[in-house]
């Protein structure tokens, strides 16, 4: 596969040895190697979005913000720029932990526009945050009473099953470990796009997958209102929703 390629390819490791990592006012760490396509205040303002306090449970995390990163085997390379030969091998991300740290390389190549790269580093830092800090009981309790209201649709594919198996079988038992999945899914979900909102003006159709109905607006906007109290916006930020009628 590598020999297809035109451009140099380093594996993470080595990387991981040679990149200077910094540290955000906010106190994430992350760094860049190659060309990775994106102005350097757009990725500071990106990181700059997440709170401190979900800051706080990443300590021991570092994101790499790289051209393409390739699965080969074991061995996970990276590719300095963008290369068409890699595209089809080329993975969003790939966590490799080192000691008791991980590092986290996001393919802003593959990925191509702001939006899409910024939701790939949220969803990282959402799905992050809840399997260190665990699920809001105050989220858990909301997202409960929606799904047992019947409200439609839900926020990923992981938060549209979980949720179908919490109900249980026929005798109307629930999976109390579905339940709690189904929680952990959607505050994960839920504070990648409230991340994403507070770093780019989103379209909320734009989140629209294929695989399962999308979460009716009123429903994503009580999660997201939510997850605002407990993680108040940076300096700088602001939270807002707006309801308008699509034409």
């Amino acid at each position: 596969m590598t020999q297809a390629a035109h451009t140099e390819m380093r594996t993470a490791l080595e990387v991981m040895r040679d990149a200077r990592v910094t540290q955000a006012s906010n106190g994430i760490l992350y760094t860049t190697a190659g060309d990775i396509n994106l102005p350097a205040s757009d990725l500071e303002t990106m990181i700059a979005v997440v709170p401190k306090a979900i800051a706080a449970a990443l300590d021991r995390k570092a994101f790499y913000f790289v051209p393409l990163t390739v699965s080969e085997g074991d061995k996970t390379l990276i590719a300095e720029r963008f290369d068409p030969a890699l595209k089809d091998q080329a993975i969003c991300h790939r966590n490799i932990d080192s000691g008791d740290s991980q590092c986290v390389f996001i393919s802003t190549r593959l990925l191509d526009d702001k939006f899409s790269i910024a939701f790939e580093f949220f969803i990282n830092v959402g799905h992050a945050f809840v399997e260190k800090a665990g699920t809001s009981p105050e989220f858990a309790e909301l997202v409960w009473a929606q799904a047992a209201n019947g409200l439609r649709g839900e926020t990923s594919l992981d938060a549209y099953e979980f949720r179908k198996q919490a109900f249980g079988d026929q005798s109307g038992r629930v999976d109390e470990k579905a339940k709690s999945d189904f929680a952990a899914s959607a505050f994960s979900d839920a504070i990648a796009i409230y991340l994403l909102s507070l770093n780019l003006d989103v379209d909320y159709y734009e989140l629209r997958e294929r695989e399962y109905p999308l979460l009716t607006p009123s429903g994503l906007a009580d999660r997201l209102k939510k997850v605002s109290e407990i993680f108040p916006p940076n300096p700088g930020f602001q939270f807002n929703i707006y309801y308008k009628r699509r034409s």
